[in-house]
């Protein structure tokens, strides 16, 4: 691509802040929550009009397990969030908290509320557009772009929470993306189907995906539906008369790339028109009369960028439930890595499950995964934290992310007081307050 050289200008600058968190979605909100929590002046940078990403803009319909079979283990805010989605919508068992479903209004409300009580301010329909930073790996400016304009952001710590590690490769940190070949995990356009008849829905076997055969092998094997790629099927009843898909694969998806976005958003309104008409012929007791209500406003990424951090979470640690000192968090979500193109119709389709853990089980996140390599007064938090491949397919998942972004904006806020130097914090205190407040750090 041919170079443009800006003309040297002087930009509005805001230096008024503590941490600057960079991406609203679950990461983002409770990172942003934390650290005003504790007392940092603290701003919350999101490119749409609304927090919550994946699960509120993405339309995904129902968070990932919650327990690891025995308890909740996803402790702090994250369990307060779940708790009170939950409280909002009657129809879901209040022991639900695995693979239970959401509103996405609600979910919206209820990420409003928790940064705001907090006392952080969010600033909707601003993209980052730029990353200054010095020879030292020390970021000194956000660039930030919406209807005001371009405006320089300062702070002292910042949370990378872009999902895309936007923030800290622009500052010059070191990443990786895809396996070996940079092939990525395909994505999935979610959407609503409404009018449905949901006591039909319920009792009449659903639409969901098995190797033991069900609805979705008879519709990808009639050929009417070309524009249902795979059998990829999940879904939940998210309200009255509501059921949220989360269903079909879109491959060499790049969302580090805009093109490769743009083609993908359309491809994925065409699979969920596709999957209307064939619920509507494959299960007219349930679907005869739904209607396409809405698709995500934003594509559901699985994977791009991976830092190289402090730490590498490899396979081997999550096998062997290890723990750290430094933990931040525990996990057990299973490794889950989504097929490629090619191994559709194969018995690799589907059997994305690599690892499950037992009962019970669950392996640590350390702190350092969170701190680039090259960087000092940055924290990443999300889907790109410092890990194997294969351990990012059980780490990006809302309720995880959850927690490492309390665990993230807490440290940014400690880092504070070391003007931002992220490696000065100290992890047993960091620990105690996640404890405090109800982390779940065994």
């Amino acid at each position: 691509m041919k170079s443009y050289t800006l003309k040297e200008r002087p930009l509005p600058m805001d230096d008024t802040w503590d941490v600057i968190v960079a991406g609203g979605g679950p990461a983002g909100c409770t990172a942003a929550a934390a650290a005003a929590r504790e007392g940092a002046r603290t701003l919350l940078i999101e490119a749409t009009g609304a927090l919550g990403g994946m699960g509120t803009s993405g339309l995904v319909p129902a968070w990932c397990p919650f327990t690891d079979k025995e308890r909740i283990i996803y402790g702090g805010m994250a369990e307060k969030i779940l708790k009170d989605c939950m409280a909002g919508m009657p129809h879901v068992p209040k022991d639900k908290f695995d693979w239970t479903p959401i509103d996405p209004e609600l979910l919206k409300r209820l990420y409003d509320e928790l940064t705001t009580r907090h006392g952080a301010a969010a600033l909707f329909h601003s993209l980052l557009a730029g990353v200054e930073h010095d020879a030292d790996g020390r970021v000194t400016a956000l660039i930030v772009a919406n209807k005001g304009g371009l405006t320089a952001y300062k702070a002292k710590a910042y949370v990378d929470a872009t999902g895309d590690a936007d923030l800290a490769a622009w500052a010059g940190a070191e990443f990786v993306k895809g396996d070996e070949t940079g092939d990525l995990q395909p994505a999935t356009h979610c959407f609503t189907l409404t009018n449905v008849d949901t006591y039909a829905y319920q009792y009449s076997g659903g639409i969901k995906y098995s190797p033991h055969g069900c609805a979705i092998n008879d519709i990808v094997a009639s050929g009417k539906y070309p524009d249902i790629p795979d059998h990829h099927a999940c879904n939940n009843m998210v309200g009255p008369g509501a059921i949220g898909f989360n269903a079909g694969h879109i491959w060499d998806v790049d969302n580090t790339d805009p093109f490769s976005v743009s083609r993908g958003l359309m491809q994925g309104r065409k699979i969920a028109q596709a999957f209307r008409d064939a619920c509507a012929e494959y299960f007219p007791q349930a679907f005869a009369n739904a209607h396409l209500t809405q698709t995500g406003s934003l594509l559901g990424i699985r994977e791009t960028r991976r830092i190289v951090g402090d730490y590498w979470l490899t396979v081997d640690d999550f096998a062997t439930l290890r723990s750290f000192p430094d933990d931040i968090c525990r996990n057990s979500y299973y490794i889950d890595v989504h097929h490629k193109k090619t191994e559709i119709g194969t018995e690799k389709e589907g059997a994305s499950t690599a690892i499950r853990l037992k009962k019970g089980e669950s392996h640590g996140i350390p702190y350092r995964c969170l701190i680039p390599a090259k960087l000092k007064n940055v924290l990443v938090a999300g889907r790109s934290i410092s890990t194997d491949r294969d351990v990012q397919g059980s780490t990006r998942v809302m309720p995880v992310c959850l927690c490492m972004g309390e665990a993230a904006g807490l440290a940014a806020a400690l880092a504070v007081a070391s003007d931002g130097d992220v490696r000065a914090v100290d992890t047993d205190a960091l620990r105690k307050r996640l404890r405090e407040e109800g982390g779940y750090l065994p």
